[in-house]
């Protein structure tokens, strides 16, 4: 792959989500080529699942192996990109890329995969993304802003017939979240317009 292109395009790319399918696409390429396998998460997830619906503004990796990414190697990756700024947090094609770790999954439900130009980027479980939102919706308080993404979360995930319900509310009752009557009130809303 010509990295020189690839930034190229995705810098030229003016749809905003397309733009951070490519990018995620290329930044995960490259760190799986130093044998490292990065995942959406967070917001960013929630921006890839709803299709634009939320836009982030960034792009939040975590890494799925335990030992830890070598800041020095991560800056060498970002590198290759033109990437300013690190060793945790870079600028690129116009947008934030952030490394914040080791993948916490509580989800039992399979990852999600979405195919770009640049190579796959892997999404955390849709059902775990959707119960994140429903927590940081209405606590520590309720947030209107966090409750109109978690809304969109639901309604796209409402779309989806690979959802695994009965996985979202095992994860909404677990004590890292708690959230299962709140899920199940904003779930009853959704589905009734």
């Amino acid at each position: 792959m010509n990295i020189a292109n690839a930034i190229a395009d995705i810098t030229s790319t003016e749809d905003l989500l397309e733009r951070a399918l490519k990018l995620s696409g290329l930044v995960s390429t490259l760190f799986a080529d130093v044998g490292f396998t990065l995942v959406v998460v967070g917001g960013s997830a929630v921006e890839f699942y709803t299709e634009g619906g939320y836009m982030s503004g960034d792009i939040d990796f975590c890494r799925r192996e335990v030992s830890h990414i070598p800041l020095r190697l991560a800056q060498d990756v970002m590198a290759k990109l033109c990437a300013t700024g690190g060793p945790r947090s870079w600028q690129v094609c116009g947008l934030f890329v952030d490394m914040l770790g080791f993948l916490e999954n509580e989800s039992t439900s399979p990852m999600r995969t979405v195919e770009t130009p640049y190579g796959s980027v892997t999404l955390v479980p849709r059902e775990l993304a959707l119960v994140e939102r429903v927590l940081a919706a209405y606590y520590p308080q309720t947030s209107v802003e966090a409750l109109k993404v978690a809304k969109q979360m639901m309604a796209s995930s409402l779309k989806d017939p690979s959802m695994d319900w009965v996985e979202v509310e095992r994860l909404a009752d677990m004590n890292d979240f708690k959230v299962l009557l709140e899920f199940k009130r904003l779930k009853a809303e959704v589905e009734n317009g």
